[in-house]
């Protein structure tokens, strides 16, 4: 019997939201300072081998050469985030580049010698970068089909600092990369967030999941704020882009980060199976993304999951080894 999660008594309409455009993302933002804007996408290849995930920022939040400088000027600290997941395949991209390297229309977002362009229902990503700290070239292009883009953006925050729009959580990607040589396609996520402050002025942490469900996409969003209150967030979407909000589970933890050791957890109901980690794809002192057998309100999902520590991000030490893994050019 399919679930009907957005039949779910538990499930019901969102309060907490706020309008956002209804005909996808919008690339001609302007940040104020000390603020960000970025728009992420991931996929999981049909046959689960392969995945991705990219973030094009401005206000780059994780660069120490933007909090170095105070945050005053945030199109001066922009970035294209590729990393390649899979067998044979490891890649990982992250050069900051000034404002003579940003160029911002309502479709168009150009980031150096990379550029993501909405084409109606389809916003093409083509990349054009060096990997790090070993350079090589990455080359390719992917396409996200949005069939449906959902029209509510989330407040994350008591005092409105911090937005998330879910544009796409069931979108299709085609991937096709010379360098490396790969080429498939998958299931794929699209969303946005934007702040006017730095996100560790308004978190502790989160853990994010997202995943595919029989009838469309779940996620779950569990937060702590700065000032100790949760920010906890369990929503479904149908094929349409329509969003319900659904009973939260209480956290359970995972297997830390391996190397870092970086606590993870994931909502889950008590009758579930334990959810347990199918492939760390990232793993840093503040941050890691997996790959996680779990559960959403009863379906059984394997969902892109991330784990973010924004007071391990904040300690000096993490913020003198970030340079190595994000240069920083003029252009």
């Amino acid at each position: 019997m399919a679930l009907q999660v957005t039949q779910n008594p538990s499930c019901k309409p969102p309060k907490t939201f706020v309008a956002a455009d209804s005909s996808g993302p919008l690339f001609d933002v302007i940040v104020p300072p000390q603020g960000y804007a970025w728009w992420y996408a991931d996929a999981v290849s049909d046959d689960g081998r392969f995945g991705f995930s990219i973030i094009a920022m401005i206000g780059s939040v994780f660069s120490p050469y933007y909090a170095w400088s105070g945050r005053h000027e945030p199109h001066n600290h922009v970035a294209l985030n590729v990393g390649l997941y899979g067998k044979g395949v490891r890649s990982w991209s992250l050069t900051e580049r000034g404002k003579g390297a940003l160029q911002q229309s309502t479709d168009e977002l150009i980031i150096g010698p990379s550029q993501v362009i909405r084409r109606g229902d389809c916003l093409e990503i083509a990349i054009e970068e060096w990997n790090v700290p070993i350079p090589r070239r990455l080359r390719g292009t992917i396409r996200l089909k949005i069939p449906a883009v959902t029209k509510s953006a989330f407040k994350l925050d008591h005092a409105g600092r911090h937005y998330w729009q879910p544009v796409a959580p069931m979108a299709l990607a085609e991937v096709e990369f010379d360098k490396p040589d790969m080429s498939w396609q998958g299931h794929a996520y699209l969303d946005s967030n934007w702040g006017s402050e730095p996100l560790e002025a308004g978190f502790q942490f989160w853990n994010w999941s997202r995943s595919a469900t029989r009838q469309g996409a779940g996620i779950y969003y569990d937060a702590v704020l700065k000032n100790g209150a949760p920010s906890r967030l369990a929503l479904h979407f149908d094929r349409s882009g329509q969003v319900q909000t659904c009973e939260m589970p209480d956290s359970v933890e995972l297997n830390p980060g391996p190397i870092w050791r970086m606590p993870r957890t994931t909502p889950a109901f008590a009758n579930d199976p334990k959810p347990k980690t199918l492939q760390m794809l990232e793993d840093t002192p503040f941050y890691t993304r997996s790959q996680i057998a779990s559960h959403f309100h009863n379906e059984p999902v394997t969902a892109v999951h991330e784990s973010l520590d924004l007071r391990r991000f904040s300690k000096n030490w993490v913020r003198f080894l970030l340079p190595f893994r994000m240069p920083r050019r003029s252009q």
